[in-house]
């Protein structure tokens, strides 16, 4: 560094990447992301992908985001805006400024910001920094695209292929303003690229280049910024998005059941990444079919589970519906399931890439008949491994489907994950028919938890047939009887409430607080950052964000009626406080709602609570 440098040093700082959807954000921004987590610092991210499968080049629908928030210690979310905007062309400085704070640093490369740029873009003037009212000293406007290839002019790569290489350009700069090791980013890079060394070693000159750029011109006002990070617990890190945690917490279960993994499965946004993943572990005994449509994908699960495999398969909204038909057939057959529900905005195609919890009621009431089904909300990109884990393991432990809710912010969205011991992590232990039931057992006898016994084929003795229609309580056979069914109901019901699931907890001011905050889910961290911001202003108030949705916690009514006023948060039109009302006699909540497909605002959150409160 320059002796005439200033290195200030930052709690946290929030870095938006955006450009065409072919210009690499979501590589960049990961990148960094990896680095920061590398060297300890907690990080939140949002993928912000445009709905266009390829929308044409420079226009306004085309712009992908990906922002990050690096702190010091604890973020929770990815922030509402950003200090740093990297703004690859004239349509993402239009469409990304909202989402930068005032005094930001924007860094545009001025080579696509020609008068055709600016025309797609719909500027009117070619002053572009006045007509968007940006203070001209708050921007880094350099020739990238240009210095890119002269960077590379040597390389013998086409020019398409030298053009791939902006992003690091932007990336390097970034990583030079916030005085970023940039050997974390070049392993990355040669790890990912391990069998195109000419393309890996490209993308590390250029990043080099931009390093150098920000050095020689002393960009940003003659600073540099560090995060230090403020504790540091021993271990190994990751940057991991929630589908990846997902993945691996399946396995985790598979492993600690002594199981193989089994997922059926058909792409659909934003739940594909689970596939892809668990594709790449056979070693690890998972096995993955890409199915013909979303029904195949559920009922070939389901068959894998009545062979002894830990099944999963894992969709989105619209699956769920396709699924709900198959999903109905392993509540009756009292088989483990793991239906994994990456939601996505909605009704119909509605907004694929982006996010929403509006699939709750359908998680839970979401088929024909009786079909009572444990739900389980992920509360962040690393909870994903936890949750997956759980509801592995109350699938296999209590012979039912479980939904397991997650969502695009989530699915993702990626956190700095500590790589956990699978020692510390409870035993998985299925019902297996016991060998003193020989002869005497039948398809639908129970333990004193109300489990049907689990017969894997295979086990002399045990040959049985299980299907879709009704069947005797007693012998197992296909049964019309009235009183029969009333009974086989209410006992696959009790089963499901007999599971124990830990209290909701409390945070905050859990002893006095004038505002209870109640969400579920993915909202944690907003609503966790919006209450700290309230506490620090004086508020008296708490948090109570539900993991466990069906059954609800045993506390749940007591929490829920402790307070002087609750209000439920959801990003839908109220699912949640509708079902919390519904289970909880006399509970009249105050209701915030919001459905953008976006995360939910922390200062609007606080601007809502503020009024109720």
């Amino acid at each position: 560094m320059s002796n005439n440098l200033q290195i200030k040093n930052l709690d946290n700082v929030v870095v938006r990447f955006s450009g065409d959807s072919g210009d690499g954000m979501q590589l960049a921004g990961n990148i960094f992301s990896t680095v920061s987590a590398t060297v300890g610092n907690s990080i939140s991210t949002f993928p912000d992908y445009p709905a266009d499968i390829r929308a044409p080049q420079g226009s306004l629908t085309g712009v992908s985001g990906f922002q990050v928030h690096i702190g010091a210690t604890k973020v929770y979310t990815p922030g509402d805006k950003c200090d740093v905007l990297v703004a690859m062309n004239a349509a993402a400085l239009k469409t990304q400024y909202k989402y930068a704070k005032s005094n930001a640093t924007i860094i545009i490369d001025t080579d696509s910001f020609k008068e055709a740029d600016l025309q797609k873009a719909q500027f009117q003037t070619s002053d572009y920094i006045a007509e968007m009212n940006i203070d001209p000293d708050r921007v880094i406007a350099c020739p990238l695209t240009t210095m890119v290839k002269d960077c590379l002019k040597d390389s013998g790569m086409d020019v398409k292929s030298i053009l791939k290489c902006r992003n690091m350009f932007a990336l390097g700069l970034v990583c030079w303003l916030f005085d970023r090791d940039l050997e974390i980013a070049f392993n990355f890079l040669k790890e990912k690229f391990a069998k195109k060394a000419g393309v890996a070693e490209a993308n590390i000159k250029v990043i080099q280049a931009g390093y150098d750029y920000g050095h020689n011109t002393h960009s940003s006002a003659m600073n540099v910024y560090r995060i230090e990070t403020a504790e540091k617990t021993p271990g190994r890190y990751m940057d991991i998005t929630g589908n990846k945690a997902t993945a691996y917490g399946l396995i985790a279960a598979a492993e600690k059941a002594g199981l193989r993994l089994y997922l059926g499965s058909y792409p659909i946004t934003p739940a594909t990444d689970v596939l892809h993943e668990l594709s790449k572990h056979k070693s690890l005994g998972v096995t993955t079919v890409q199915c013909e449509d979303e029904i195949a994908g559920c009922a070939s699960a389901i068959g894998a589970s009545f062979a002894g495999a830990l099944a999963a398969t894992s969709t989105s909204g619209p699956g769920i519906c396709l699924k709900s038909e198959a999903m109905n057939l392993a509540v009756i057959l009292e088989l483990p399931l793991v239906v994994l529900d990456v939601q996505r905005g909605g009704p119909a195609t509605g907004l694929p890439t982006k996010s929403e919890q509006t699939d709750l009621l359908q998680a839970l009431y979401g088929r024909n008949g009786e079909s009572p089904m444990p739900v389980i909300a992920a509360l962040s990109p690393t909870d994903c491994f936890d949750a997956a884990y759980e509801a592995s393991k109350i699938a296999l432990e209590h012979m039912t489907p479980v939904v397991l809710l997650t969502d695009a912010y989530l699915g993702n969205g990626s956190a700095a994950f500590k790589l956990p011991n699978l020692a510390d992590y409870p035993a998985i232990n299925p019902p297996y028919v016991p060998e003193e039931l020989l002869g005497k057992w039948t398809p639908y006898m129970r333990n004193e938890d109300m489990v049907r016994y689990w017969a894997v084929p295979g086990r002399k003795g045990f040959t049985h047939i299980l299907g879709g229609l009704e069947k005797d309580d007693k012998t197992g056979a296909i049964s019309t009887n009235p009183e029969n069914h009333d009974l086989m109901c209410r006992k696959r019901a009790e089963k499901i409430e007999r599971i124990q699931v830990p209290d909701v907890q409390v945070e905050g001011d859990k002893d006095d607080a004038e505002l209870l905050i109640v969400g579920f889910g993915s909202t944690y961290g907003h609503l966790h950052a919006a209450m700290d911001e309230m506490r620090a202003a004086g508020k008296k108030v708490a948090l109570a964000q539900f993991k466990y949705i069906n059954p609800l916690p045993k506390n749940t009514s007591e929490v829920l009626k402790k307070y002087k006023t609750v209000v439920v948060a959801e990003q839908n039109l109220g699912q949640f406080a509708g079902y919390l009302r519904m289970k909880v006699d006399g509970f009249v909540p105050k209701q915030f709602n919001e459905v953008k497909g976006q995360p939910f605002n922390v200062s609007e959150l606080v601007e809502a609570f503020n009024k109720i409160y």
